[in-house]
């Protein structure tokens, strides 16, 4: 499912294929997917005749600001879903789901006055469209966390370390596939609570945190991690090869080392 990783290679392809061309129409046939407040025609009105800018991310969530103090387009792409600009893709790498492209499963889209589209295409229906999103309720996006920003996190919080990780108003972008493989590089246990991690170990965390992004999004995305192939029942670390362990945590089907995370 689309973590940071992805929402930033689909931000990508919006900088580069959306940027400075004229809306001339907006699709918006399914009015549940527009959220907080917002309805199809409402957005259907406040972009029409407006151009898109810049493209910018928070955590998983994309936003796309409009020209002539129009309003900033939000975009999520849920668990499955995918943007096209003009037939150039990004977003969920779709492992577990289908890449037909039903004309049904496409929630939100334009169609420039060049004659081009884009479109938010999400078979499960669990991402979103919305108009100027509140940014205040995401934390600080995951790839420019500092160590004072995570230790401080950590530190006051006596849920479970991976909990943290993955709540998006203490670290944005961070989902299952990122905050395990990191854990596991890091020698955490994701059940541990996360103002019992020491502050070497928080150190170290915030290392990982930044090195595990940056290999991960020259690899191609959230699933390319190194412990993927041990998630499965009877799954062997890859370091160490002891068994994995599978629990659930914050309602999150997560594995971890049985021997060095501790």
């Amino acid at each position: 499912m689309p973590e940071l990783l992805e929402a930033e290679i689909a931000r990508v392809v919006l900088a580069d294929q959306a940027l400075g061309r004229r809306i001339a129409k907006v699709h918006a046939p399914d009015a549940w997917f527009v959220k907080r407040g917002a309805t199809p025609a409402v957005v259907r009105s406040a972009l029409r005749e407006r151009s898109f800018v810049a493209a910018r991310r928070i955590g998983k969530q994309i936003l796309v600001d409009t020209d002539g103090y129009g309003p900033t387009l939000g975009l999520h792409l849920g668990m499955s879903g995918r943007i096209i600009v003009d037939g150039v893709e990004a977003g969920d790498p779709l492992r577990y789901a289908t890449n037909r492209d039903a004309p049904e499963w496409r929630r939100f889209g334009v169609t420039f006055a060049d004659g081009g589209s884009l479109w938010l295409r999400d078979p499960r229906r669990l991402g979103a469209v919305e108009l100027d999103p509140d940014e205040a309720r995401w934390g600080p996006d995951a790839s420019a966390i500092t160590a004072r920003q995570l230790d401080a996190i950590l530190g006051r919080s006596s849920a479970p370390i991976k909990a943290v990780l993955m709540d998006q108003a203490r670290i944005a972008g961070l989902g299952n596939l990122l905050t395990d493989e990191m854990l596991w590089r890091a020698g955490i246990a994701p059940e541990r609570l996360a103002r019992d991690v020491g502050s070497e170990e928080r150190r170290r965390l915030h290392v990982t945190i930044r090195t595990t992004l940056g290999l991960l999004g020259r690899r191609g995305g959230s699933h390319t991690g190194d412990h993927m192939p041990a998630r499965e029942r009877g799954g062997v670390c890859p370091r160490d090869g002891a068994p994995m362990r599978r629990t659930t945590v914050a309602g999150r089907t997560t594995f971890a080392c049985t021997l060095h995370q501790r």
